[in-house]
């Protein structure tokens, strides 16, 4: 995966924005104004923070130690780091960009989620 696919993969989401609010190396990726998923723009290979579930978190670490670490400067417990080094593939690397989207569409309040649901 590359930068524009996940730009374009993220951006197909209901309600998502995406803006540089800690400068231009950082891509954030917001729904209804909450961050699920921040890219580095001059990783390489290309990496990204997503909100993770923090059990599932664990669980993913373990299991992909070499691709997947706590994301660094943010909650460790709730994001994961996540290199596109090849070991996983595309499919898996939208799993987790889905599973933190869904978990902070969760967490929204019911009427911001029926709206998102409208869109």
């Amino acid at each position: 995966m590359h930068i524009e696919q996940l730009r374009e993969y993220c951006l197909a989401k209901p309600a998502v924005t995406e803006s540089c609010p800690f400068g231009p190396d950082a891509l954030v990726f917001k729904v209804a104004g909450k961050m699920f998923l921040l890219a580095g723009l001059d990783s390489q290979p290309l990496s990204f923070s997503a909100k993770c579930d923090p059990e599932y978190a664990l669980e993913l670490r373990e299991r992909h130690p070499h691709t997947i670490q706590g994301a660094y400067h943010m909650n460790k417990r709730h994001w994961n780091q996540v290199a596109c080094n090849g070991e996983l593939s595309d499919k898996e690397l939208m799993e987790l960009i889905d599973h933190g989207y869904g978990l902070v569409v969760a967490g929204l309040p019911k009427q911001v989620r029926d709206r998102l649901v409208l869109q």
